[in-house]
Order: C-alpha cells, then sequence, then structure tokens
C-alpha cells in the first residue's frame, strides 16, 4: 500500500505510529474523536483460513475482561482486502526503549512488572486465548502502568496445520518465542505466553533475551534445543529461580500464570513494599521524563475537515464489520472463491475448520466481499519471514 490512508473503516488516520512484521500501525480516530490505534494487516500474512481465525479471535477478543493491563480490542475487519483491527490507543514507550534508555529495573520492579502483566495475561487465557507474540516491544509504560498491545494478533501467530504455522514455517518474534513454537508446532498452550512473560522479565532485568545469534536462524536453534539452557546472565539471584523456571524448555516444566503472579508477590514482600506502592514506583521509574503523548498534539486544519466529514457519515458506518449476519443476496454473496466462516465464536479457538469445509463469513449488511483477486493472491504461495 502506498502512502498513509486517510480512513480505515470508521477511524479518521492522523499519522503513523510504526511498522512491523504485521504490518502498518496508525494513530486515529473515532468520529466522536476518541484516539485509537489501528494496525493494517501485511497481506503475506494471510490466507483463507487464517481470515476465518481471525474472525473468531476477533469476535472473542471483544470480551475480555477483568484486567487494566491488556489494550483493549476495540474492532476488525477480517476480510478488507487488507484486514485491520482497532485497539485502545496506549500513550507512553515501550518497555524495550524504558530498558534500553534507562537501564535494568531493580528487582522489587521486575517482581511488580511481572505480577501486573501476569493478572492481564490470565485475563486473555480466561477467554480461551492466546497472545502468542509477547515482548518487551509489546509492552507499553504508561501513566496507568504497564500495558500488553497486539493483543488479538494471536490468529496470525499460530493457527492450523493448514494455516500459517505448518512444518517447517515459524511465525513471531524468535528471541521471545517458546521451544515448541521455536520448532514450528501448530498447537501452542498458554504455557507459551508464560515462556514469553518470562523473556520479558529477563529483558526487564538483564537487558538481554534468554537466547540470541546473528540470524533468526541460529536462534531458533538454540531455542528447540533441550540441551541448550536459557542464558540468565546478570539477573540478580533473587529472580533466577522464577526466570528459570518460566524458561523451562518443557511447557509441563513452566507455573501457571497464578504461580508466577505469587513468587513476584513473594519478591515484592521480602523488599518490604506492597503490590499498590510497588506499581507507583514503577510508574515513576519508567515515566520519569513524561509519557509521551501524541494525542496531544495539534491537528491539522485539514485533519479537522476530516473527522468532521467522517463524524456526518458515523451512522452509516458506526456498526462493526464484525456484527452484522450474512446479508442474503445482492453484493454480500460470496464470490467464486472466497472463503466461509461461519462457527459461534464462542468456539475454542483451536477448533479451526478444516480446508475442506469453510462456513461463510459474517458480513455486515452491504458489505462488499473480499474479492477473487485477493481471495486467488491469499491462495498463492507465499513466503513468511520471521522477526529476530
Amino acid at each position: 500500500m502506498a502512502g498513509m490512508p486517510e480512513r480505515i473503516g470508521r477511524y479518521t488516520v492522523a499519522r503513523d505510529l510504526g511498522s512491523g512484521g504485521m504490518g502498518e500501525v496508525y494513530l486515529a480516530y473515532t468520529p466522536g474523536g476518541d484516539p485509537v490505534a489501528v494496525k493494517l494487516i501485511r497481506n503475506d500474512r494471510l490466507d483463507p483460513l487464517t481470515r476465518a481465525r481471525f474472525e473468531k479471535e476477533a469476535l472473542i477478543a471483544r470480551t475480555v475482561i477483568g484486567t487494566n493491563r491488556v489494550a483493549r480490542f476495540l474492532d476488525a475487519d477480517p476480510f478488507a482486502d487488507r484486514p485491520w483491527l482497532a485497539m485502545e490507543y496506549v500513550a507512553g514507550r515501550t518497555l524495550l526503549a524504558c530498558v534500553d534508555e534507562d537501564g535494568v529495573l531493580p528487582v522489587p520492579l521486575v517482581a511488580s512488572l511481572g505480577a501486573l502483566l501476569a493478572e492481564g495475561l490470565s485475563a486473555v487465557h480466561a477467554a480461551e486465548l492466546l497472545h502468542r507474540d509477547l515482548k518487551p516491544q509489546n509492552v507499553i509504560m504508561g501513566n496507568e502502568g504497564p500495558m500488553i498491545i497486539d493483543f488479538g494478533l494471536g490468529a496470525f501467530m499460530d493457527g492450523a496445520k493448514e494455516s500459517l504455522s505448518h512444518s517447517g514455517m515459524i511465525i513471531g518474534t524468535v528471541r521471545c518465542m517458546p521451544p515448541e513454537q521455536a520448532s514450528g508446532n501448530p498447537k501452542v498452550t498458554p504455557a507459551a505466553d508464560v515462556y514469553a512473560l518470562g523473556t520479558v522479565l529477563l529483558y526487564a532485568a538483564a537487558r538481554h533475551y534468554p537466547y540470541d545469534g546473528a540470524a533468526w536462524e541460529a536462534v531458533a536453534v538454540q531455542v528447540a534445543n533441550p540441551d541448550i539452557g536459557p542464558d540468565l546472565s546478570g539477573v540478580p539471584e533473587e529472580l533466577q529461580p522464577l526466570l528459570a523456571s518460566m524458561l523451562d524448555h518443557s511447557p509441563e516444566g513452566r507455573p501457571p500464570l497464578d504461580a508466577v503472579a505469587d513468587a513476584c508477590a513473594e519478591l515484592l514482600k521480602a523488599a518490604g513494599l506492597t503490590p499498590a506502592d510497588a506499581r507507583l514506583a514503577l510508574i515513576a521509574r519508567t515515566t520519569a521524563d513524561g509519557t509521551p503523548g501524541a494525542v496531544k498534539q495539534p491537528l491539522s486544519p485539514s485533519f479537522e475537515q476530516r473527522l468532521e466529514d467522517q463524524a456526518k457519515l458515523a451512522k452509516s458506518v458506526l456498526e462493526s464489520p464484525l456484527d452484522g449476519p450474512p446479508t442474503e443476496g445482492g453484493n454480500a454473496e460470496p464470490e467464486a472463491g472466497d472463503e466461509q466462516q461461519g462457527e459461534a465464536a464462542t468456539q475454542p479457538v483451536e477448533q479451526v475448520v478444516s480446508a475442506k469445509a469453510v462456513p461463510k463469513p459474517r458480513r455486515a449488511s452491504g458489505r462488499p466481499p473480499a474479492s477473487k483477486r485477493v481471495a486467488d493472491e491469499l491462495r498463492a504461495a507465499y513466503a513468511a519471514t520471521t522477526a529476530l
């Protein structure tokens, strides 16, 4: 896609926030003026089953409750020519930037970070979802503490065998990836997120990952080798038992998230801090220079006009693409080659439909289907790269 889009769905785009392995991220606004982060997915991350899985996970993602640690999933369109998802905008630096710019965190603050992120991941797992790509870049240190972002992209990180993660194909961030995922296993469990959380806490405590190398293939080989243990050099002695257990090669050897939270609470108790005081200290440390406020930047007159124009259209575009039932007849009928999906969103996300019988996708009334050209492109062979 050339240039920055003016609108994505019902959101008016203000500026670029960055790009990565999955696509581009933009700061955008609702018709009412609320800031959101919208991610456009790269076309080479797609195939028909992945679109169906994305729709299913997006529907479930909107139901996650009970945590202030996960950026809220707002909306998505899995069947647009370029699928997108909208998330709550969280102002702040990434944990990666905080550690790289200000140095490693002391033990009590690592423990606070671990306890808070474990709570967030527990809420995700309670909804029968996984994050699958937790890393220091996906933790924003804002004015309310750490927030997990890029939640809702799990469909692209792990899927059915016929989808993206088949044998020999590795999708994700290798340095933060558990051995079972690095080995190309298409089925991962909540223990994968425990491992990834371990890599995040390791980076916060020692500013390095459990495995490293010049190329992603070399890193993946180390991660998948049970005879090569994680590098815990520079980790304070008090943290080593917890991190070693979280980075265990076997999923069964890793502690559940509630045990991680309990261990972090014990570390805080030993340091003479309550969880509430530790959280405030963590916020003070990671936002000492002021949280970047992209939403506070003045908007140009031309953008204000686009936002006003979008607000006038709000009544016709307010309905989420995830909501409306399939439209009978008209241009909502699938063209030849369109893939279809219609399973209930409450079904466990790992039960992805087979390539031989993909039900009809849900589409909002009047919304055009993906074109045959796009569907044909999605079926074509493509090369997937893996971020280090």
